[in-house]
């Protein structure tokens, strides 16, 4: 077997493009995920039946569909059921976005809820508000709780960004499949993209796991 290395220095630029694209589309995607999870969160503790029944039927809507029928869902059948058409990336941030929105409702959810009652009890009587309390007493808490949580999604949601490559957004998964269906040099290319992804992936893992060690609670 002949490998020719080359074709991936030769493609470099092309393959910097992919990747810058997999890094703004995560950050994109968890800019719109995390005030969207704590809405979600929100509305689901709410005494209000239609708002936590809404958070609830979107929130296991899209918990317990695949992301990938998701973003073949929100490419194909959006546009024809509200007749307006969606570029390929801004349809892979709908659909991530959704997914990902909510994982970080549940997680906010789980976070809020594991704060005592009886803090916020306090809070309302020293005279606070009921959002008060909740914006200056619980979610502080709640964030750093779920902090951990969350970074291990970014990390996930890094890698699940190439699941978009199959409606053509040019990241780094779609840019080195189509590098190698042009110059037929396979194992050179999944090899690059596995070297990038890991290079760019593990020191969020690492990350993650100080996030754990610092901020980790234990009762």
């Amino acid at each position: 077997m002949n490998l020719h290395w080359s074709v991936v220095w030769d493609n470099a630029g092309a393959l910097a493009r992919g990747t810058e694209l997999t890094v703004l589309l995560t950050v994109l995607t968890m800019a719109f995920a995390v005030p969207g999870g704590i809405l979600l969160a929100l509305m689901r503790l709410s005494r209000s039946r239609l708002l936590s029944g809404a958070s609830a039927s979107f929130t296991e809507l899209f918990r317990n569909l695949p992301l990938l029928l998701v973003i073949y869902a929100a490419y194909y059948v959006l546009p024809l059921a509200l007749g307006v058409a969606f570029s390929p990336f801004a349809t892979a941030l709908i659909a991530l976005g959704c997914n990902v929105s909510a994982y970080n409702g549940e997680t906010f959810r789980a976070g809020i809820a594991s704060i005592r009652k009886g803090q916020s009890e306090a809070a309302l009587a020293l005279g606070m508000s009921p959002w008060q309390a909740m914006r200056v007493v619980v979610l502080p808490q709640a964030a750093r709780r779920v902090l951990p949580v969350l970074a291990s999604t970014w990390v996930s949601l890094f890698k699940d960004t190439s699941l978009v490559s199959v409606i053509s957004v040019g990241e780094l998964a779609y840019t080195a499949m189509l590098i190698r269906s042009r110059t037929f040099r396979v194992l050179e290319m999944l090899t690059a993209m596995a070297v990038i992804y890991w290079s760019l992936g593990y020191p969020q893992a690492k990350l993650v796991d100080w996030l754990n060690r610092r901020f980790g609670v234990s009762e």
